[in-house]
């Protein structure tokens, strides 16, 4: 029996497979989250570079004294993270939800990100 490890990695791999296949060259949206927190940056692979990032452990997130394991804090992430790579120059990424289905938190951010102006 195959662990649920392996299986996270397997779809991780799919994931990334395709986004280097259809991605063009684009920076990518990478998500990760925890189930107390979630994370998100904009990475531009061709240079190796962190270009944008944000997350529920932020302090302009943590001042609000609110919790990071639900769909409004990914929507806050998701907007934050928006407005930091539209300041760095990046309009238009891939988005990459590494392991996770594309439901809940995830969507959340996503949906946000675009409403804030990122193109994907």
């Amino acid at each position: 029996m195959i662990s649920t490890k392996k299986l996270f990695e397997r779809r991780r791999a799919r994931t990334r497979y395709q986004i280097r296949k259809l991605g063009g060259g684009k920076p990518r949206l990478s998500v990760h989250r925890t189930n107390k927190q979630i994370y998100a940056q904009v990475i531009d692979d061709l240079a190796g570079v962190t270009v944008a990032a944000a997350s529920t452990m932020d302090t302009d997130f943590r001042s609000g004294g609110k919790s990071g394991g639900n769909a409004e804090a990914a929507a806050v992430v998701g907007k934050l993270i928006a407005e930091r790579a539209k300041a760095a120059g990046v309009e238009q990424v891939v988005f990459d939800r590494g392991g996770f289905r594309f439901h809940g938190r995830v969507k959340a951010l996503a949906d946000a990100a675009r409403e804030a102006g990122l193109k994907f």
